[in-house]
């Protein structure tokens, strides 16, 4: 793996790049970084170039200040490794990049796989049981309580069927140790909260390229509900779920969720 940092306005993105092949840029979560996909390289690498930015905010990338769309950042960092158009693979935060990204910079994205999110990266959501855990999760950050911040996002990662006692620890070490480092890192009284596409939502049959969601099947319902309406809005769309899983199929069933992903991005990856 060879490790890289691209200059953006007001900052950098650092970000890995491994293997080689068609193009897959892997766009990860809220609160996370470019490790949430670690389970998919050694799957990958062998037939893709592997691209994994921390956006920005999270991992090694840079804290932002000033106003800025996630979608800009990863379409100046395909553009600076002459890597379009590529599969776009985004789970939840980086879900909805990935659709802001097809919507904004559609010659970049030649495939689109979504899980957890997409179609707007600014949701409403519906669902009792996350509303209520993110007003939960809200109360903690107006508190400046990391401890309680980072126990309800592992609840949001378990989903609404299961605790994240249920889990396999080492997935739950990453996500809790990833979390806490990103607030450490990142929350600060100027950092800026990324500009999200506004009307996203009533654009979507623009989007002219395949999607596919992958999502896990005890996820929230409205992680369920949000690939799925850009499935239904683009010409060839389908989604699938993986079994046992919740937010993060890829970690709970990686051998699982890799059979998928590369079911679909090998039958129709980008020339």
């Amino acid at each position: 793996m060879s490790t890289h940092t691209l200059n953006v306005p007001d900052g950098h993105l650092a970000y890995a790049r491994e293997g080689s092949g068609p193009p897959i840029v892997l766009l990860h979560g809220g609160a996370l970084d470019h490790h949430l996909w670690d389970p998919q390289v050694p799957a990958l690498a062998p037939r893709f170039t592997v691209v994994r930015p921390d956006l920005r905010g999270h991992g090694r990338s840079s804290t932002p200040t000033t106003p800025f769309r996630h979608c800009d950042d990863v379409a100046a960092l395909i553009r600076q490794i002459d890597l379009g158009p590529a599969i776009v693979v985004g789970l939840s935060l980086g879900a909805g990049t990935a659709t802001d990204l097809a919507l904004e910079h559609p010659g970049l994205v030649g495939r689109l796989v979504l899980s957890g999110a997409g179609g707007d990266s600014a949701p409403q959501f519906r669902d009792p049981w996350l509303v209520a855990t993110v007003a939960e999760w809200n109360r903690a950050a107006e508190a400046a309580d990391a401890e309680a911040w980072v126990d309800v996002f592992l609840r949001i990662g378990a989903g609404p069927h299961r605790t994240p006692a249920d889990l396999d620890p080492a997935v739950v070490d990453y996500l809790r140790r990833t979390a806490m480092q990103t607030v450490i890192d990142h929350v600060r009284p100027d950092a800026v909260a990324p500009t999200a596409l506004p009307g996203a939502i009533d654009r979507l049959a623009e989007i002219d390229v395949p999607v596919r969601s992958i999502d896990g099947e005890l996820d929230a319902a409205d992680h369920l509900r949000l690939p799925r309406e850009v499935t239904t809005a683009v010409t060839d769309g389908a989604s699938t779920t993986v079994p046992d899983s919740a937010h993060y199929p890829n970690l709970e069933r990686p051998d699982h969720f890799n059979e998928t992903l590369l079911a679909f991005g090998l039958s129709t990856a980008p020339e």
